[in-house]
C-alpha cells in the first residue's frame, strides 16, 4: 500500500468526480477569536492541500463551491476579502497548478465578479486549458436553481427556432444545457462543518451521488480527512436505484 495512505483506500476505485461544499471558515475563526476573514485565508491553504491530494490520488474532477449566488448577502468586507483571496490564490498558485497538469474551469455567472477576478480567471483557464490532470472546477457566483432556470430558457429558445424538437427532449438534453455539461456528475459530495444540506449546489448533478458530511471545519480539513471520505465512499453499496 502507498505509504502516504492513512486509510486503506482502493486506488483503482477512487471517485472520478468529487464536489465539495467548503463550509466552516467563519466558525473556525470564531472559535479562535479571530475575524471571519482569517478563516477564509486559512481555507485557502486547505484548497492547496486538497488539490494536491486529488492530483496524487488521480481524481479526475474536483468541483469547489467557492462563492454562491446567495453569498452576495454577506458583509461587503467579507465579500471583498473573498474576491481578493481568489485573485491572490490564482496569482500565487497558477504556475504550480499548471506545472502539475491541473486544468482550471469555472461554473456560475462570473461576469458579475470584480474585473480583477475575471481577468485572473481568464488567464488561469487559458494557461491550463490543454492540461490533462485533475480538473479544478470553481463554482463562482453559482446557484443550481439559476443554472437550471437558464437551461430551461435556452431549451425553449432553441425549440422556438427549430434547433431542437420538443418531443426529443430528455435528461441528456437538459444536462447538455447546464453549465456542468462538460463534466461527469459527482460520485461523491463532501460538506464540512456539520451542516447537512445542499445549499443550492449541483441539485441536478447530485441525484445519485454519495453524500459525506463531517463536523470538521474547512480550514481543518486535510488530506487525511479527504482519504477518510473516499474510504467511506468506497465502502458504500451504490445501486443507482437498482438491486444488487
Amino acid at each position: 500500500m502507498n505509504s502516504e495512505l492513512i486509510y486503506n483506500i482502493d486506488l483503482e476505485n477512487v471517485p472520478t468526480h468529487i464536489a465539495i461544499i467548503m463550509d466552516g471558515n467563519g466558525r473556525w475563526a470564531k472559535k479562535r477569536f479571530l475575524p471571519r476573514t482569517a478563516g477564509h485565508k486559512a481555507g485557502v491553504e486547505t484548497i492547496r492541500e486538497v488539490v494536491k491530494e486529488c492530483s496524487r490520488l488521480n481524481i479526475k474532477y474536483l468541483t469547489l463551491y467557492a462563492f454562491s449566488t446567495e453569498n452576495w448577502k454577506r458583509p461587503k468586507i467579507e465579500i471583498d476579502t473573498l474576491m481578493n483571496l481568489l485573485v491572490t490564490y490564482l496569482k500565487n498558485e497558477i504556475r504550480e497548478l499548471h506545472k502539475n497538469n491541473v486544468k482550471i474551469t469555472t461554473i456560475g455567472d462570473i461576469s458579475k465578479l470584480p474585473e480583477m477576478c475575471i481577468n485572473e480567471l481568464d488567464r488561469a483557464r487559458e494557461l491550463t486549458k490543454y492540461n490533462t490532470g485533475v480538473t479544478l472546477n470553481l463554482a463562482l457566483n453559482y446557484g443550481s436553481r439559476f443554472d437550471i432556470t437558464n437551461a430551461v430558457l435556452d431549451i425553449v429558445k432553441d425549440c422556438k427556432s427549430d434547433k431542437i424538437n420538443i418531443d426529443s427532449i430528455n435528461e441528456d438534453t437538459i444536462k447538455n444545457y447546464l453549465s456542468t455539461k462538460s463534466t461527469p456528475d459527482p460520485d461523491l459530495l463532501i460538506r464540512t462543518s456539520g451542516e447537512q444540506r445542499l445549499s443550492n449546489f449541483l441539485l441536478w448533478e447530485l441525484a445519485y451521488s454519495e453524500f459525506y458530511f463531517t463536523d470538521i471545519h474547512w480550514p481543518d480539513f486535510n488530506r487525511q480527512e479527504l482519504q477518510k471520505a473516499i474510504y467511506v465512499y468506497q465502502n458504500r453499496d451504490r445501486r443507482f436505484g437498482g438491486l444488487k
